[in-house]
């Protein structure tokens, strides 16, 4: 008989009682065991706050342990966990915070600086997350809930919890776990409802297919604001023993690199960006070489060299992990081409939070260039076009990962999932003889030419990425014509001590290069060249709304 969801997190911390579980980087380590403790004395904490089953709990901070142990506390005792990105302006915050009619916060120091609890009447209690005291109360019973909890775990567990103690109770498979708010590239957030039957059947996929071991080490880089992070570096480890890092900085490129150095993960999530930036900036520029490139074209020889190449890879992540999965957006083309003729452990999976992830994935051995995988168990995958192999088309899923809908938006829950049951993604893509998925972009963001010729933005963003001196860039149609917006890449061009015209002409030079690759229709204009980043989603997506050109009539 399949375990449910919370009694995989029940035995999980019975089974690894004394391995450790959550550490943060440099700081604090909670053992399962640990985590149990503190899980029972927020139980105290919600009962005596008069907190009931379904309620909505909010948690907002950076990752940390303690976010990790609020968050399985919620499932435990029966709430509703409504995570909100910690990058959030404060007036998302408090529009969350009210729609969702959270009556209790998780929040963390840097948070509780913007915030005003007077714009979120609703709340009976905010608590801290760092130790999980009291930082504000509306209410008498959560203002002595605090202190009734530390001494009423002393009076239940005298002789401190024991294994024998976890007994947490069983959930329905269609009841409501999660409430997390998307922050889309095009449109407002909503509040996705995800049963415990999306997030058991994407636990489920991931202890029958990734098999990681009790012991073994993996560095949570991604918020666990957003389900990918959440559901693979945080509630898969945690079910499989592995003890999670987490980071208490931004994860830039140079402090993963050094965290993955010092760590030596065995599973390593990520998002393309990092990735792309630790290889173009550590391995690319070595094998680039003119004696690398000719020893790899070579009989007998190449295969030594690739060899050494990949260790080279490897070791930049640290050298010892077994899988390297991307998600969240495309891999750029030349840094997949590279892994992949190295024999790279490395495969590229796609999903949306409205799955809770998952919906498709692949094994590093059978993973096929440009795709992102097949679907995944129990859920089926469908290409709204005539030809599914040759005519780009909407992608249409169904199944148990599948949301049940956007929280007080029937309008936007019947234009997401049809009367079949179908989730509209608003991703397009054609699909192979063998099911693997190969996205083309997103319906919303497809440019149409003067001709009727559907443009791919992303497909060419993704040939101009690997341009000298970009870093990152975005496609964008005004009256007619195609625009690149540019990001260079600063510490290149520091190193090659270029002026900003020599900057721009280098730029210009690209885009001219291009444009022999490109089909006319598709043909970039001109550039513009930014002096910021462009501004993200939580899975590091440009919000491409934001720089859209303003239509005018």
């Amino acid at each position: 008989m399949q375990k449910s969801f919370i009694e995989l997190i029940e035995n999980s911390i019975r089974d690894y009682w004394d391995l450790p579980a959550l550490t943060d980087y440099k700081k604090i380590t909670y053992h399962y065991k640990d985590v149990a403790r503190q899980i029972a004395t927020l139980h105290i904490l919600f009962e005596q706050g008069d907190i009931k089953k379904g309620d909505k709990i909010a948690l907002c901070s950076r990752n940390c342990a303690n976010w990790g142990i609020a968050f399985l506390a919620i499932l435990t005792y029966g709430g509703t966990a409504v995570p909100i990105l910690h990058e959030f302006k404060a007036d998302n915050i408090h529009h969350i915070i009210n729609h969702s009619g959270s009556k209790l916060l998780f929040v963390g120091d840097c948070i509780w600086e913007i915030i005003d609890h007077k714009h979120m009447p609703a709340l009976d209690g905010i608590i801290r997350m760092e130790d999980y005291t009291t930082r504000h109360t509306r209410t008498e019973q959560m203002a002595t809930a605090e202190e009734q909890a530390a001494r009423l775990y002393e009076e239940r567990h005298p002789g401190r919890l024991s294994q024998d103690d976890i007994r947490y109770r069983r959930e329905e498979p269609e009841e409501i776990a999660l409430i997390n708010y998307t922050s889309g590239t095009s449109s407002a957030s909503r509040g996705v409802m995800l049963p415990y039957l999306s997030l058991w059947s994407n636990l489920r996929f991931a202890l029958d297919e990734l098999g990681y071991n009790p012991g073994e080490k993996l560095v949570s880089i991604l918020t666990m604001a957003h389900m990918y992070g959440l559901a693979f570096e945080f509630i898969y480890p945690f079910t499989s023993g592995n003890q999670i890092f987490f980071l208490s900085k931004i994860p830039s490129p140079r402090i993963v690199a050094e965290v993955f150095s010092t760590v030596r993960p065995h599973l390593i999530v990520a998002v393309p960006l990092i990735i792309e930036k630790i290889i173009r900036n550590q391995v690319l520029p070595k094998v680039k070489r003119p004696h690398i490139r000719l020893c790899m074209k070579i009989p007998f020889i190449s295969k030594p060299v690739q060899a050494r190449i990949r260790q080279k890879v490897l070791d930049a992540f640290g050298g010892r992990f077994k899988l390297l999965a991307v998600g969240g957006a495309a891999l750029n083309h030349e840094v997949e081409s590279f892994l992949f003729a190295i024999r790279f452990p490395f495969t590229v999976g796609y999903g949306m939070t409205e799955c809770g992830p998952g919906i498709s994935f692949d094994h590093w051995q059978t993973f096929r260039p440009r795709s992102c995988g097949k679907a995944v168990d129990r859920m089926e995958v469908k290409i709204d076009s005539p030809d599914a192999r040759k005519t780009v088309g909407e992608i249409f899923v169904k199944g148990a990962n599948v949301m049940k809908g956007y929280y007080k938006n029937p309008e936007a829950t019947a234009a997401a999932i049809d009367p079949d049951g179908w989730l509209h993604t608003g991703d397009l893509g054609v699909m192979d003889e063998a099911g693997y998925l190969y996205i083309k972009g997103r319906s919303k963001n497809m440019i149409l030419g003067s001709s009727g010729q559907n443009i791919y933005p992303e497909e060419i963003e993704d040939k101009l990425n690997v341009m000298p001196y970009v870093s990152e860039s975005l496609v964008i149609s005004e009256k007619g014509k195609l625009i690149a917006l540019i990001y260079p890449e600063t510490e290149a061009v520091k190193r090659s001590r270029l002026s900003p015209e020599e900057v721009y002409k280098q730029l210009d030079h690209s885009r001219k290069v291009l444009n022999k690759e490109l089909p006319c229709y598709s043909q970039i204009s001109r550039i513009q060249i930014r002096q910021e980043e462009f501004e993200k989603t939580p899975k590091r997506s440009i919000k491409r709304y934001l720089y859209q050109p303003k239509s005018s009539f």
